[in-house]
């Protein structure tokens, strides 16, 4: 039975899985209450399975990038569970989950989430051997220095907010061949870190050691140092 936990942005999201379906699953936006919101709906979404923090057998987390805060929290609390339970946990980035839930589309995919100040963090990925590759690093970008840097045509999922709507609808009209994905499969939701997470476990047959997870940020001046 794996727990995973995603608090890296705004949006948060649990899911309860047992290898074969997932239990539950619950994404919310949070604002910035991820310490006060965190621990009760874990409790919550546990009892509605029936199940207890002693029926887990592995845990993962979202491991970024995204907010500073968030991270913290999520990754923190992530690995004082495994640590007391000693449980493996995996830690996962948010690019690669929300990339983990999209079709295959035959042009280019740009994966984002939101860092605030009217910034996103891009990931860019192709499909390779039935799932989506990241191309490199990932990028702190604003909207328009993103619509100018696509080359090719892409279809873009992940955190859109009202500016993001604004810039690809200018965008598509002054040309630029951009696809938003349907919201249902921009959500990045923790029953993808979940499956992810379970199959790292059972193919790579190793304990994942829960010191070793840590936050990861896409370094500007203005983020702090880890």
């Amino acid at each position: 039975m794996l727990l995973a936990i995603d608090t890296a942005t705004q949006t948060m999201s649990l899911a309860i899985f047992d290898g074969r379906a997932i239990l539950a699953e619950q994404s919310w936006p949070t604002a910035n209450n991820h310490s006060i919101q965190l621990g009760p709906t874990v409790q919550n979404l546990l009892a509605h399975c029936d199940i207890t923090v002693k029926d887990l057998t592995a845990l993962a987390v979202c491991t970024g990038p995204g907010s500073y805060s968030g991270l913290r929290v999520g990754v923190a609390f992530a690995k004082g569970l495994a640590s007391v339970h000693r449980l493996p946990l995996v830690g996962i980035g948010s690019l690669d989950i929300i990339a983990a839930a999209q079709l295959h589309y035959s042009d280019g995919l740009i994966v984002l989430v939101q860092v605030g100040r009217g910034r996103v963090v891009v990931g860019r990925y192709q499909w390779r051997k039935n799932h989506w590759i990241n191309r490199g690093e990932a990028q702190i970008m604003d909207w328009d220095t993103l619509m100018a840097s696509i080359d090719g045509s892409a279809h873009i999922t992940g955190e859109v907010n009202e500016i993001g709507h604004e810039a690809i609808v200018r965008a598509q009209a002054s040309g630029v061949p951009v696809t938003l994905v349907p919201a249902a499969n921009r959500l990045r939701r923790a029953g993808f870190l979940a499956e992810e997470a379970w199959n790292r476990i059972h193919e790579r047959q190793e304990f994942f050691d829960a010191s070793k997870v840590l936050p990861f940020y896409v370094k500007t001046l203005d983020v702090p140092e880890t």
